[in-house]
């Protein structure tokens, strides 16, 4: 299994270009099956996970092509109903398909999804979503069958915003019989541009960016082309490694106006940042500053998903800083890898407390999930000396060659094959 080695210490420095949103293009692509016809998804990223998706795809009869960053569907071919157990662990977003293969074959069979081990992710809320709407699901140990012979309108209140609920909600409500509404919905971009997709597909929904979503049922999609928003997770991280390093980057496409809350953060940390509409400068030139609290929480708050690299932020900074993780319970495990390199963090419960270190070094480390990896390969960047990321399957989920991202602005990274170690 391939490792990451870095050279840290060298401030990025250079211009960088964001690929297209990981978040968005999964149910993008599980959408695309309810289609009558070709659909075309341009901005899609290569990564682990979306080419789970289009191996699904294929599995159920679907001809899916992924040639540059622009992905074919042709889905009037597919005959199955049924994701192979297999293919659900390898990726939780899987799960997404519940919803259109149920509008589009009347029946879903599938299993427990897999993914990041980053606590409790339930698919209750998704389950009774759609029974909200009609369907009959039975669980047979880990194998859940779902069916139904038209789902029906219904108005369906969900107790946490879940994202990947209301985005197998909208999906399943597009061809059912009638109005939905989803209240208490996600708010989250990704959302927004599903929402933008189905309705260019010829659905009718409105409301995404808000806690309530009304969609009225069609008999029918078809196919369309589409370019999927920019990474706001992966845009995150480039602006922390830019800061960690005490580097200066500039991003090009990007959405600002999704990072309201991590440019604040970043800015009371002492970054320096010019925002545009679709491009962002990230300065960093002395030690940055604590900052007392950070809280997480469904966007348009703090997002999780750039917990880990913030704490490798605080880690280096000049004072104590606090950072509560209130969406999932087992997101702290990078603590262990960094105090590895050096830093002074202590967990109590869901808190983080971070005492800031002047300088981080090298060490072999873990990465455990998707976003500790990329928490760690900040670190090995601002680190002193050689840093190597072992088990980095989990970041290629994520980041479209992580490696190669950072060279392009000045990071001394490689990808080497690691011989000496054979993971199940």
């Amino acid at each position: 299994m391939d490792n990451l080695v870095i050279e840290g210490g060298h401030p990025l420095s250079g211009t960088i270009r964001i690929h297209g949103a990981k978040n968005a293009a999964l149910p993008i692509l599980a959408a695309s099956l309810l289609a009558e016809g070709e659909v075309k998804i341009r901005n899609v990223p290569r990564l682990l996970d979306i080419e789970v998706m289009l191996d699904i795809l294929r599995d159920l009869g679907c001809k899916a092509q992924h040639q540059d960053t622009v992905v074919t569907v042709e889905t009037a071919v597919a005959t199955s109903s049924h994701i192979p157990e297999t293919l659900m662990r390898k990726m939780r977003s899987s799960v997404f398909l519940m919803g259109p293969l149920l509008a589009r074959f009347g029946e879903a069979q599938l299993y427990q999804p897999g993914g990041c081990a980053i606590g409790e992710r339930k698919i209750d809320l998704h389950l009774r979503g759609l029974a909200a709407l009609g369907a009959k699901i039975e669980e047979k140990g880990s194998r859940i069958v779902c069916s139904a012979r038209r789902l029906q309108g219904a108005e369906i209140s969900l107790d946490f915003p879940s994202v990947g609920a209301t985005e197998n909600i909208m999906m399943a409500a597009v061809l059912a019989q009638g109005r939905t509404a989803i209240i208490g919905a996600a708010r989250e971009p990704e959302i927004q541009d599903l929402q933008q997709f189905l309705n260019q597909m010829g659905a009718r929904v409105e409301g995404a960016g808000t806690d309530t979503i009304m969609i009225d049922g069609v008999e029918s999609l078809y196919g369309c082309d589409f370019e999927v928003i920019p990474d706001r997770i992966v845009t995150g991280t480039v602006m922390v490694a830019a800061a960690a390093t005490r580097g200066e980057v500039t991003l090009e496409n990007t959405k600002p106006s999704q990072l309201t809350s991590l440019i604040h953060v970043l800015r009371r940390a002492g970054v320096q940042i010019e925002a545009g509409n679709d491009i962002m400068r990230v300065g960093a030139f002395k030690r940055p500053l604590a900052v007392d609290r950070i809280v997480t929480s469904p966007y348009p708050a703090f997002p999780t998903d750039l917990q880990a690299q913030v704490m490798t932020l605080l880690a280096l900074a000049d004072g104590v800083s606090v950072l509560k993780e209130t969406v999932f319970e087992g997101r702290f495990k990078h603590v262990d890898e960094l105090c590895r390199m050096g830093a002074d963090i202590r967990v109590d419960l869901n808190n983080a407390f971070i005492r800031g270190v002047p300088q981080l070094y090298g060490a072999t480390v873990e990465a455990t999930d998707l976003r500790a990896g990329a928490a760690l390969v900040i670190a090995g960047l601002a680190a002193q000396g050689r840093t190597v990321v072992e088990q980095i399957h989990h970041i290629d989920r994520g980041y479209d060659r992580i490696e190669e991202m950072f060279r392009r602005i000045g990071g001394n990274i490689t990808r080497e094959v690691n011989k000496s170690k054979v993971y199940s």
